[in-house]
C-alpha cells in the first residue's frame, strides 16, 4: 500500500491544482503537509520576512484548506522547522516512496528540493503556478523574448489565452495509519487586518471572483486600475494568486466565461494582460536564474550600499514627501499598496534616496499580503533598470504623480492625517 506525502507550497487550493490530482491517483494514502520554514526569520536587513498582515492571511488561508480536506476525511499537518529536515523525518516516519509538490522556480525554493534529491528523497515537481501552460509556449523557455512587448505579440500572434484548469480530486486518498509526530496544531496568527482587503482561502477567493464578475467590474478595469483607494478599483486577485489559493488559469477561464456572456472589452484585455505579466516573470527565471537575484541584476553596474537613516525615513513613511509617506504608512498599516504606488515609492527610495533596490525588495516582500518572488523581484529589477527592461530604468517624478492620482490629495490626507 503505497504512500505518498503531499507538500503544500503556494498553491493551497484543491481546484486545479494538478500536482495534488495527481498525488491522490498515485497513492494508497496521501498525507498533506504545510511546512512553516524557520530557515531565516529575519531578512539580512534586520527585519522579518514575513510580517504581521501575510502572516494573518496565509493563516486564514492554511485553515480553508483544511477545512476542504476534512470535508473529503482528509487534514493537513503543519510542521514548524526547515522545510528539508521536516520532510525526510516525515519519509522515514510514514515510509512514503514520494513527495509531490508545486514547481518554484526560484533560488531558494529550489535549493530545498536539490538538498532533497542529494539526501535521496524522490520529489516530483509540477509547474502549475502559470496561466498559460510552458509546454505550448511558441518558444523554448529559455530563448523566452527578453522584452515583455515582444514576449506578448509572440503570445498573441499563436492566439494563446490559458491553459485549462482541472477540477478538483473526487475522491481523496486516507492518511495513512500511523501519523508522524511533531504537528502543530496551528501557528499564531498576525494581527487582525485593517484593510477590507483581505481574509486568505480558496472559498474566499472564489467568492470574491464571483461578486468580481457579477458586479461587471471588469469593464472598468482599465480605467480605473491606476486609482489609489477603495476596493473596486483593481481586482484585487494578487493575494490568493500569491499562496495559490486561487489559480491564475481559473480566473482566465472565468473571465473568458465573462467574455463570451457579456463581449469582451478593453477592461477584460487588460486584466488578462496583467495576467500574461505575472506570466513572463515566472518564466524569465527559467532563462535568467540566480542572474536575476544578484545585486547588478542583468546589468552588472553597481550597487551603491543604502543609507541606514534613509531607508529608516523611507519604510517608516517620514521622508517629507507627502505622496510617498502617504504609501509607505498604507503599506505598513494595511498590507497592501495599489500597483501605482507601488512604482512610486520604489522611484523613490532607487532614483531620489539613491537605495539599494534589493532591500526596498526585501521590505515588500516582508510587508505585502501578496508576496509574490516572481512579481516582486521582476518589478523590482524593472524599475531600477537591471533586468530586461530596454528603457534602463523608471524613475517617476513624484510631483506629477502626486497632480495625476492625487490631485485633490484624498488619499495623502486619509494616511497622514493625525489619528
Amino acid at each position: 500500500m503505497s504512500v505518498l506525502i503531499y507538500w503544500f507550497r503556494n498553491d493551497l487550493r484543491l481546484k486545479d491544482n494538478p500536482a495534488f490530482a495527481q498525488a491522490c491517483v498515485n497513492a494508497d494514502y496521501v498525507l498533506p503537509v504545510y511546512i512553516h520554514d524557520l530557515k531565516e526569520q529575519e531578512t539580512v536587513y534586520g527585519f522579518e520576512r514575513q510580517g504581521p498582515h501575510r502572516k494573518t492571511f496565509l493563516r486564514a488561508s492554511l485553515d480553508d484548506l483544511r477545512a476542504q480536506l476534512g470535508v473529503q476525511g482528509s487534514d493537513l499537518l503543519e510542521f514548524s522547522g526547515k522545510s528539508v529536515d521536516v520532510l525526510l523525518g516525515l519519509l522515514k516516519d510514514t515510509a512514503a516512496k514520494a513527495i509531490y509538490c508545486e514547481q518554484i522556480e526560484a533560488p531558494e525554493e529550489m535549493g530545498r528540493v536539490r538538498t532533497l534529491r542529494e539526501q535521496g528523497a524522490d520529489i516530483q515537481e509540477f509547474w502549475q503556478s502559470s496561466m498559460l501552460d510552458p509546454q505550448e509556449l511558441p518558444f523554448d523557455l529559455e530563448k523566452i523574448p527578453d522584452v515583455f512587448t515582444a514576449f506578448r505579440r509572440e503570445i498573441e500572434r499563436v492566439r494563446l489565452k490559458f491553459a485549462k484548469p482541472v477540477d478538483a480530486p473526487r475522491d481523496i486518498p486516507p492518511l495513512p495509519a500511523v501519523l508522524p509526530q511533531g504537528a502543530i496544531e496551528q501557528m499564531p496568527a498576525g494581527l487582525s487586518l485593517a484593510h477590507p482587503y483581505l481574509l486568505g482561502g480558496a472559498s474566499r477567493a472564489q467568492a470574491h471572483l464571483k461578486q468580481y464578475l457579477e458586479r461587471h467590474l471588469p469593464d472598468n478595469y482599465k480605467e480605473t486600475r491606476n486609482q489609489l483607494i477603495g476596493m473596486d478599483y483593481s481586482s484585487k486577485f494578487s493575494g490568493w494568486l500569491a499562496l495559490g489559493c486561487i489559480s491564475a488559469r481559473d480566473i482566465a477561464l472565468q473571465l473568458s466565461d465573462y467574455e463570451d456572456r457579456y463581449g469582451a472589452n478593453d477592461g477584460t484585455y487588460w486584466l488578462w494582460f496583467e495576467l500574461l505579466w505575472r506570466d513572463y516573470f515566472r518564466f524569465i527565471h527559467f532563462k535568467y536564474g540566480r542572474k536575476l537575484y544578484q545585486a547588478s541584476g542583468l546589468t552588472g553596474a553597481l550597487v551603491r550600499p543604502s543609507h541606514a537613516p534613509s531607508f529608516e525615513r523611507w519604510r517608516s513613511g517620514n521622508t517629507g514627501v507627502d505622496l510617498v509617506d502617504a504609501g509607505m504608512r498604507d503599506l505598513q498599516q494595511s498590507g497592501y499598496l495599489s500597483n501605482r504606488m507601488r512604482q512610486i515609492v520604489a522611484s523613490y527610495w532607487i532614483y531620489d534616496l539613491k537605495g539599494d533596490w534589493r532591500e526596498g525588495a526585501a521590505w515588500f516582500e516582508s510587508r505585502l499580503i501578496d508576496y509574490d518572488v516572481y512579481s516582486n523581484q521582476g518589478n523590482w529589477l524593472y524599475i531600477a533598470g537591471r533586468g530586461t527592461d530596454p528603457r534602463g530604468g523608471r524613475p517617476f517624478n513624484v510631483a506629477k504623480q502626486s497632480q495625476d492620482h492625487d490631485p485633490k490629495e484624498i488619499y495623502r490626507k486619509l494616511w497622514l492625517s493625525p489619528e
